[in-house]
């Protein structure tokens, strides 16, 4: 484990009586990255945040955070860190600006007034500061523990479910905002069960099932991995006319849903199956490379670690027309 990581677990374990909530669970997350923890409740997601932060002793492995022992050097392990839990525990009672003058009177802030203002400002909530939060929407309590998780420039995030109960608005503006972090130079270790968080953002990717890692790796990597053929997504101005790609060369699946989702055995030949289309009359108005969602691939890992197929099945959704595969009557 190298201390240029930011949070390194190694074949942690730590149960609760005779539930394993990790199992031999291992973690590298490099400084300035963003890693998602993907998995269902009840993977272990948040009790390995929780170990992180020193919250929770392991009862087996190592765990080394911004090249600490957080249970050795608790307090500046938790004074670098900044953490959002899935249900933050705000002052309901006092104003948007008294919850984090109170979080930076806590984390010895320089300068309070300076920090808070700068906090509202990122995260969109200046004109709400002196309402009291117990009449903030579940949007603005959100921002709200962002900012007071950010308020004293952490190191390291650790965000358990920051979009829990966001409308879909709020939810992305949350995730850039998180983007944006990162690209200071921070670190996020994020926990999340929905898949559509972790599309376009994730760095790093752990899906865990029952406190074990099933696979990790980037998004890049997961799709080497599980998409085992190159795949083009093709539409014309007859879509009909695309199906005689089905008895082509080099061909290992057809599907026509409005678009026609083409695998091939190699993305050298989709110059030639263009040609071959154009030199029989065909129109073709769209020709693009497809990579699977992150969904796909999380859900062929899922069957995977099930002991079925690992390939992700590509699909398409456009289109009213009932799917066709390669040797399907057209």
């Amino acid at each position: 484990m190298v201390d240029a990581s930011a949070v390194g677990l190694e074949h942690v374990t730590r149960s609760f009586g005779d539930i394993a909530a990790l199992s031999d669970f291992t973690l590298e997350v490099p400084a300035g990255t963003i890693a998602m923890l993907l998995g269902p409740n009840g993977a272990g997601k948040t009790t390995a945040v929780r170990v992180v932060t020193g919250a929770l002793p392991v009862d087996y492995g190592g765990v080394r955070v911004l090249g600490l022992d957080p249970l050795t050097d608790g307090e500046e392990v938790r004074r670098r860190c900044g953490v959002v839990p899935a249900r933050p525990a705000l002052y309901d009672r006092l104003t948007g600006y008294h919850n984090l003058r109170y979080a930076a009177d806590l984390f010895e802030v320089a300068e309070p007034d300076s920090a808070i203002g700068a906090a509202a400002e990122r995260f969109d909530i200046t004109e709400a500061l002196g309402q009291r939060v117990g009449g903030y929407s579940t949007g603005m309590r959100a921002r709200l523990a962002l900012a007071r998780a950010t308020l004293h420039d952490p190191d390291l995030l650790l965000l358990d479910e920051p979009t829990a109960g966001l409308d879909p608005e709020s939810s992305r503006a949350v995730l850039d905002l998180i983007r944006e972090m990162t690209r200071g130079g921070k670190t996020v270790l994020m926990c999340t069960h929905l898949l559509l968080e972790a599309e376009g953002i994730a760095d790093h990717v752990v899906v865990m099932d029952h406190g074990r890692t099933l696979v990790s790796g980037s998004p890049q990597e997961l799709t080497r991995r599980y998409w085992t053929s190159a795949t083009v997504v093709i539409d014309a101005e007859e879509p009909g006319d695309l199906d005689r790609i089905a008895t082509m060369p080099g061909i290992t699946s057809y599907q026509r849903d409005g678009v026609a989702l083409v695998g091939l055995d190699s993305l050298d030949r989709v110059a030639d199956l263009v040609g071959a289309l154009v030199r029989d009359g065909v129109r073709v108005t769209r020709v693009e490379p497809r990579m699977p969602s992150l969904e796909e691939l999380y859900f062929a890992v899922r069957r995977a670690s099930r002991g079925g197929d690992a390939t992700v099945e590509p699909e398409t959704t456009e289109g009213p027309t009932a799917p066709q595969r390669s040797g399907a009557t057209r």
